[in-house]
């Protein structure tokens, strides 16, 4: 399509070697431009430490086979859990073998189809909610589109999980709260990079600490109040509902208190910080592109004719294919979470080479993303793509924004009802413009965000009304 002469934003790599410290220092100020340019090429890399060494995999049966194949042979490793310990404690993200299928066998009925099917109001409620507020900065002036999106993805989070609206009180204190701890960066640690053993101290930083108190004590706080309701018989059908209330079928106990905490915080960082990410950076891509943004806004214009949250259901979803696939291209191009690591538990031979116990496992969805030799034009935007052979062959072998096999997201269908839908309802109200003077760039410390923002021009479209206006 036509509307940019230029490809869309990529950090540059790293050049030469650098050493294990000064890796380190660029790692912490960004996880995408520490790594060499090789990587985009390779099917396989090493790195090596005095003590530990890494594999990056990029080969898609070696992928498979670690998140698929023989997923309980590679647990997730414990170096990316050291910065994250203080908010999530033992979620389901972190957790590995009993602990980690007990969570799942509890958490995974309510993201089931017919479960999100009876969430689908909210979410769209949401939506309406987010055009709501959008409209008092649709004047043109270039706005950081960033809050705007991880004010909607929270809503969403909310709404759909504790039956709350951004605007409840304890709500608007967690994500506050939630942004000043991203603001610390806490996803290296000192343990990340030295073996440390378990009795160690770890040095977060004093501040990560008390942000993550906080919103602990908040969401405890929510986590109370529900399971009373469910006592009292006076709960809503919601997620939290769904959650808590679920036994393990094999064991018959339910989430402790403690532990849905847990599992709630984490629910807030992939469901908040993941969307607001993907959505971001989905209105940006547009905002290059303007004849992929108007058949956006037309396609929107048409499927969405309603102003009430009953006059677009979850079946509707099926009118938004182009919102789908471009959604989908925006996760290809700045997937949420751009690796994983994983840990081999047993000696490995990959590619003729030996991979010995205990070695860091690195799949990065970054680099299968844009991999040379699996995309035609991997850098370039084009949402058609997933509608050819190729780009069919390469969403099964190279396309995992929400990883895979036995550990993929269990939020992922969730995720791509509400991209999709969020977006068109936003394009369906508003022109989404770049600012020439600030061009994103991708910066990676949770999640892919722009580096100084992702800033856009915001003005209402033509005739249409925001959505909530008779709501």
């Amino acid at each position: 399509m036509s509307g940019c002469p230029h490809l869309p934003p990529k950090p540059p790599a790293r050049e030469g070697r650098v050493s294990l410290w000064r890796y380190a220092r660029l790692f912490r100020q960004d996880i995408l431009s520490a790594q060499p340019a090789r990587l985009y090429r390779a099917w396989m890399a090493e790195f090596r430490t005095p003590f530990f060494r890494s594999y990056l995999c990029n080969q898609p049966d070696l992928v498979d086979l670690v998140l698929k194949g023989r997923p309980d042979d590679f647990p997730k490793s414990d170096r990316i859990r050291e910065g994250l310990t203080p908010l999530l404690g033992q979620s389901v993200f972190v957790t590995n073998g009993e602990t980690w299928k007990r969570q799942r066998r509890i958490i995974d009925p309510a993201f089931e189809g017919g479960r999100l099917r009876d969430t689908f109001p909210a979410m769209y409620a949401a939506g309406e909610a987010a055009v709501a507020r959008l409209a008092p900065q649709a004047d043109g002036a270039p706005k950081d589109i960033e809050f705007h999106t991880s004010h909607a993805a929270a809503d969403v989070i909310f709404r759909t999980l504790f039956s709350l609206p951004i605007e409840d009180e304890t709500a608007s204190e967690v994500f506050a709260a939630f942004r000043d701890h991203q603001r610390t960066q806490p996803v290296l640690n000192l343990g990340a990079f030295l073996p440390l053993p378990r009795w160690f101290p770890r040095f977060h930083r004093r501040k990560t600490r008390e942000t993550a108190r906080h919103i602990r004590a908040l969401i405890t706080d929510l986590t109370a109040r529900r399971r009373a309701e469910i006592e009292a018989g006076t709960a809503p059908d919601d997620l939290a509902t769904k959650i808590m209330t679920t036994p393990d079928p094999v064991t018959g106990k339910r989430f402790e208190t403690e532990e849905m905490v847990d599992q709630v915080a984490i629910f807030f960082l992939a469901g908040h910080e993941t969307s607001a990410s993907a959505l971001a950076w989905a209105l940006y891509l547009l905002a290059l592109y303007p004849d992929w943004q108007e058949r956006l806004a037309e396609e929107a214009a048409g499927a969405i004719t309603g102003t009430m949250t009953g006059a677009f259901g979850m079946s509707d979803m099926a009118k938004l294919r182009l919102s789908r696939d471009v959604f989908r291209e925006a996760l290809r191009l700045y997937p949420p979470v751009p690796m994983m690591v994983r840990e081999a538990s047993g000696t490995e031979v990959f590619r003729d080479r030996e991979v010995r116990k205990g070695s860091q496992i690195v799949l990065s969805a970054w680099h299968l993303h844009r991999h040379e030799r699996l995309w035609e034009r991997p850098d370039a935007f084009d949402p058609d793509r997933f509608a050819t052979d190729n780009g069919r062959s390469c969403l099964r072998e190279a396309f995992m924004p929400f990883s895979a096999g036995q550990r993929v997201c269990p939020g992922a269908g969730f995720a791509m009802i509400e991209g999709p839908l969020l977006l068109s309802m936003l394009l369906r109200n508003y022109r989404f413009e770049v600012v020439e003077d600030r061009p994103a760039m991708p910066v990676a410390h949770l999640t892919v965000r722009g580096r100084d923002g992702i800033w856009l021009r915001i003005t209402p479209r033509g005739d249409a009304a925001p959505d909530a206006a008779a709501s």
